[in-house]
């Protein structure tokens, strides 16, 4: 009896199919085949396969936060927990596609009364079991229970490519939220320098007034750009602060004994990625493959909708012993067996088998908008970074140029104030104009370095990220 159960769930397996599924065909892509023409691709570049994060990210201490943020940050916790979470839910729809294998016993006494009995007299029974049983399976014959088991292995694909996102975006947001930080801190240490030449110059002009050299009004001018540079400070030391905060609760702990960071200047973290074509570039991307195992899994669901229109059929069925007594259990003669078939046919549902067939349908037409919708983003946040690395770095070596020229102006005007033939406004506008070149310098080399850390992030990052593995 056993061997004839295990036959025909075998059977029944291989004739589970999911015909009534519609056939998949990835949509096409909803954005241009080449990148806008503003964007320079280096022939040399697309076909270098992309690095792992520790190689791209040069700076020692900001590799350091990367891990620890990989290991300590809450989100990225949340986000795995996601994975397992959809991983046994696939585990437990897929365990519906086989039948279950019970094993029981049991010892049953009882006693009726006489006049219950038939035979005016009391009647004790006694019965003992052992079994091994096959609960109520069904028999997949329309592929219902293989398609619900396909959309439940899609969402947990799906979930699996969203972890990997998220940790590629940890990545990319970490590295630019240290950048951030970096910069508060060149940016307060420029303006302290600056505050501190500026308190010399007030005194210096303090004692040139004294000594009838200068007059109430460059002292004015000198107090007044001592108190512009003091109130910068402020502001940048808020922005520190803030900086840092954010910092640490994307790493998600106090790290200590950390390598010694590199300046903005010296990060060199490259700029030169690869740009192929968007359909290789796009189709990368851990967020359009979770769009895309999404969609599947509402294609699925609609081969479960449609079976649901037609016969259920299942069985029950059990193997095992029986007697009167326990130890006459395994004698010649008491062998027990049962098997039911069962089928259902749905006659009247009110409607509901049409409803959900119709919910299903639309739910796949909205994943797939969500699909195309995702494209269409992943392909503007590339187009974004590509130009944003380029015109970056022309801009940056625009400010450094007009920083030289800038700091020679400088120079000029504090010895034209110093021979006597320029006004002190002459300098203070000079000074003013290099504080503010050199801070959009500083700006400006952030800028480009976190367009480079998002490019990474927008490119998909390297195989090892994709598989969520370190580094």
């Amino acid at each position: 009896m056993l061997r004839s159960l295990s036959l025909v769930a075998t059977a029944a397996l291989l004739s589970a199919c999911t015909v009534l599924t519609p056939s998949y065909e990835r949509p096409a892509l909803s954005v241009p085949d080449v990148w806008p023409a503003e964007i320079q691709v280096d022939a040399r570049t697309v076909a270098a396969k992309p690095v792992a994060w520790e190689s791209f990210f040069p700076d020692e201490r900001l590799r350091a936060l990367i891990q620890l943020a990989l290991e300590h940050n809450r989100d990225m916790r949340i986000a795995t927990a996601r994975v397992l979470e959809a991983q046994a839910l696939y585990g437990v729809q897929r365990a519906d596609r086989l039948p279950s294998l019970n094993a029981g016993g049991s010892v049953a006494r009882s006693r009726t009364p006489g006049d219950l009995s038939g035979t005016g007299s009391s009647v004790l029974g006694r019965r003992a079991d052992v079994n091994v049983a096959i609960p109520s399976f069904e028999l997949d014959f329309w592929g219902r229970v293989a398609s619900l088991s396909d959309a439940a292995k899609a969402s947990y694909l799906a979930t699996e490519q969203a972890e990997r996102s998220f940790r590629l975006s940890l990545i990319a947001n970490v590295a630019d939220a240290y950048l951030a930080q970096s910069e508060a801190d060149e940016r307060l240490q420029l303006a302290q320098a600056t505050l501190k030449t500026r308190a010399q110059t007030r005194e210096l002009v303090d004692q040139r007034r004294k000594g009838g050299l200068a007059g109430d009004l460059d002292y004015l001018q000198a107090d007044a750009a001592y108190e512009g540079a003091r109130a910068e400070v402020a502001s940048l030391t808020r922005q520190q602060s803030a900086a840092r905060n954010y910092l640490a609760t994307l790493v998600g702990t106090q790290p200590a004994n950390l390598p010694p960071a590199r300046s903005l200047a010296a990060q060199g973290i490259a700029l030169d990625q690869q740009a192929e074509l968007p359909s290789q570039v796009l189709l990368r991307r851990p967020d359009v493959r979770a769009a895309e195992q999404r969609l599947l899994a509402a294609n699925a669901n609609i081969g479960a909708a449609r079976a649901a229109f037609f016969p259920r059929i299942g069985f029950t069925g059990s193997t095992g012993f029986a007697s009167s007594e326990i130890d006459g259990l395994f004698k010649s003669g008491s062998q027990a067996w049962s098997f039911t078939p069962t089928i259902s046919l749905p006659i009247f549902q009110g409607g509901r088998n049409k409803a959900n067939l119709d919910l299903a349908t639309v739910r796949k037409d909205i994943a797939v908008a969500e699909y195309e919708k995702t494209i269409q983003q992943a392909f503007r946040e590339v187009a974004d970074q590509l130009v944003a690395r380029d015109q970056l770095a022309a801009q940056l070596q625009a400010v450094e140029a007009q920083e030289r020229s800038q700091q020679r102006a400088t120079l000029i005007a504090e010895a034209r104030y110093a021979q006597g033939v320029g006004s002190f406004l002459e300098v203070l506008d000079a000074q003013r104009q290099l504080f503010s070149v050199q801070q959009s310098l500083i700006q400006v080399r952030r800028s480009m370095w976190s367009a480079a850390a998002q490019l990474y992030k927008a490119l998909g990052g390297s195989d090892d990220v994709a598989a969520g593995q370190k580094g």
